[in-house]
């Protein structure tokens, strides 16, 4: 009698922290990239919250991200090394209505680089969002200008994104999954600490939890 065969996979787990100004837009991403879900309801994030993504990468590898919401008001800035800690990529959100919050997006990058690198002393891989995109007609001036931004800032790529009409949602979270995974690759044998687990065994797919600061 033959015997039961399970599929194994190799599992990642890669923390992420997601930051910007206040009212840009950064629940409503993470709502809708892990339960495809969004609320015209405003809600202010009050210090951190906490979500757990899963990615089924290819047939033999499970992608789990930690997403970590900060809050933008400047008590949670203050403290940020704290929750920047561990931090394997990044996610810097911007409203593209709002020139101001592009400014501040630069400068929680130049905080971001100044407290967390990867092991090589490279800043984490990050990606900047220019959400809100369903508001404004498109912009040629705003893709070269947001081109040299990156450039300037270190970011790996940026998308225009739209959390209320699906826009790009997915794909740049599976851009900064890629960029992660390569950064991982990297890595020796003896500093990866990555479990094998069964398919059949996988926990849910997301739970959220809150924290304050």
């Amino acid at each position: 009698m033959e015997g039961h065969l399970v599929a194994i996979c190799t599992e990642k787990l890669y923390k992420v922290i997601v930051i910007g100004d206040v009212g840009v837009g950064k629940s409503s991403i993470i709502s809708h990239y892990i339960n495809k879900l969004f609320s015209e309801e405003y809600k202010t994030t009050i210090g951190l919250d906490f979500a757990l993504k899963k990615n089924e990468w290819d047939a033999r590898t499970v992608v789990r991200l930690q997403l970590w919401d900060i809050a933008g008001q400047e008590m949670c800035k203050n403290i940020s090394r704290v929750f920047y800690k561990g931090a394997m990529g990044a996610v810097v959100v911007f409203d593209i209505t709002n020139s101001s919050t592009l400014e501040a997006a630069s400068d929680r990058k130049r905080d971001l680089d100044s407290k967390v690198c990867l092991d090589s002393g490279h800043p984490i891989p990050a990606v900047l969002l220019a959400n809100k995109c369903d508001m404004t007609a498109r912009d040629e001036d705003l893709v070269s200008s947001l081109d040299a931004f990156c450039r300037d800032n270190a970011f790996l790529g940026w998308f225009k994104t739209s959390a209320k009409e699906n826009i790009n949602i997915d794909e740049a979270g599976a851009f900064l999954v890629k960029q992660m995974m390569l950064c991982d690759i990297s890595l020796s044998d003896e500093e990866r600490h990555w479990d094998g687990i069964t398919l059949d065994q996988a926990p849910e797919e997301s739970q959220r939890l809150s924290l304050c600061c």
